[in-house]
């Protein structure tokens, strides 16, 4: 039995555990400001607030609500539009209609509903956060940039919001409905029953045999692939689980919880400190809602040839942690895949960690994504590469990933074998192209043809060495020849 908060109720639900929650909403509660767009988590239309209690702190994040889990809102408070609502306008709601920020008003929810997060967030209170807020969110009318207006006017209210105590703060100020004062208290009296029932939750899925067994972290890949099976499967629930979560270093090592989420990276200390890029690639990767659901196991076993989070991490060297009932065996990353939507992996066991070396002082580290679109967008082509130098610029060390060209995110262990105690020149950037080329097998799609493909990964690659080196004179004329 699933229980939740639900804006303002106390509701339980005997659903399906992988049921979405936007379906939940609308067709079981009748909350049809929630709204059905695309079904995939790209256009916002159906964005919610899910809280939570993180380390004594109530805490909110947006989510697509139509590929959320429904047991991932097990124990937590869910904010729909109509749980933001008042008697009167909310001050961002008059703000959008007072800088024409709304047309056809059907994405509107969602705009309402991301920015109110940004409220409740403790992001820094400027132009760049507010828009960053609503990066998973489109309008097809608008042009944006009213929209930004709207965003511009609501951080001078949002300028005095507290560090600390911000929802009576907000209330006061009409952002949010006077209930919320207490959500919080609520919640971790909800929490307190919650733990048996995930218990018995889990004990549910072990004792039945007769379907269909999944395990389900964010959902962000199996709730568009395969709802239904998911909705009819049961469900062994990885996203909250608290032995799979954590960023920590131990003895020069780099340890992730799998169901760490993009958020959690980005938000990371330990990982800012290792990567101080990664705000900047991981901009790049989706949009927030999809960021704080999407986990890294997640993307690894989705085994996507463009998969970002894979690509990353292919080029840490990185290795996984695999559990089977309790037996553990770890893996390089980069034998994981065995071909297209094919693992080393038996039905029964599940990503538990990542591990990688913590780059020293002479490493370097980067990522590259080229699609469509520069946000919002799965890559035509992406590549990562960690470089470690010696003090006369010999290559000592050095690991290449690509995606996008071959089917299994690829690490390039003979272009990366072939740089090894070599410095950068024309000619060794020729040869090195050579087996790069024969390395990977790109196919004509609709996100570029094999030729083009070939053409983006050698520029990323080159891209790479610019960052890492600067424009020297091997590189250029490369570039120029």
């Amino acid at each position: 039995m699933i229980q939740l908060i639900l804006n303002d109720k106390t509701i339980q639900s005997q659903l399906s555990k992988g049921s979405t929650v936007l379906d939940f909403v609308r067709y079981e509660k009748q909350l049809t400001g929630t709204k059905i767009g695309c079904r995939e988590g790209d256009c916002g239309a159906c964005t919610i607030l899910v809280g939570e209690m993180k380390n004594g702190e109530l805490v909110y994040q947006s989510m697509t609500s139509c590929i959320t889990p429904l047991i991932n809102i097990h124990g937590k408070h869910v904010l729909t539009i109509e749980g933001i609502n008042g008697d009167n306008l909310t001050p961002i709601q008059t703000l959008m209609v007072n800088n024409n920020g709304t047309q056809c008003g059907f994405c509107t929810p969602g705009f309402i509903v991301s920015l109110t997060g940004f409220a409740l967030s403790n992001e820094i209170v400027d132009s760049t956060n507010a828009v960053k807020s609503i990066d998973g969110n489109i309008c097809r009318c608008t042009g944006y940039k009213s929209i930004e207006r709207a965003t511009d006017a609501f951080c001078e209210q949002l300028k005095n919001k507290p560090t600390s105590q911000k929802i009576p703060w907000l209330v006061e100020k009409r952002h949010l409905p006077k209930y919320m004062i207490d959500i919080e208290s609520r919640l971790v009296d909800l929490n307190k029953t919650c733990l048996s029932t995930t218990q018995k939750i889990e004990s549910e899925v072990s004792h039945n045999n007769t379907s269909t067994e999944y395990f389900l972290s964010g959902g962000t890949d199996l709730l568009v692939q395969k709802p239904e099976v998911v909705r009819k499967a049961f469900i062994k629930n990885k996203f909250d689980h608290p032995d799979l979560k954590g960023i920590a270093i131990n003895d020069g090592i780099c340890e992730i919880g799998a169901s760490a989420t993009v958020t959690d990276l980005e938000e990371s200390l330990v990982c800012n400190n290792i990567f101080p890029n990664l705000k900047k690639y991981l901009k790049l990767v989706s949009s927030t809602p999809i960021r704080n659901m999407a986990t890294l196991a997640g993307n690894f076993v989705n085994a996507s040839p463009i998969g970002d989070m894979t690509i990353f991490f292919l080029a840490l060297d990185s290795s996984i942690i695999l559990n089977k009932n309790g037996t553990r065996r770890t893996i390089a990353l980069r034998n994981f895949f065995l071909d297209y939507k094919k693992l080393d992996k038996s039905s029964l066991e599940y990503i538990e960690a990542i591990k990688f070396l913590v780059p020293n002082q002479t490493t370097n580290f980067n990522f590259e994504k080229v699609s469509k679109r520069t946000h919002l967008d799965i890559a035509s082509v992406n590549s990562a590469c960690q470089i470690r130098l010696n003090e006369d610029k010999t290559i000592s060390e050095i690991h290449i990933s690509a995606g996008g060209v071959g089917p299994t995110p690829k690490y390039l262990f003979k272009s990366s074998t072939f740089l090894k105690n070599k410095k950068l020149s024309k000619a060794v950037l020729i040869d090195f192209f050579e087996i790069v080329n024969q390395e990977i097998s790109p196919i004509s799609d609709a996100r570029g043809t094999a030729d083009y493909k070939r053409l983006l990964l050698r520029q990323l690659i080159l891209a790479h060495f610019i960052e890492f080196f600067g424009t020297i004179e091997p590189i250029t004329k490369m570039l120029k020849g």
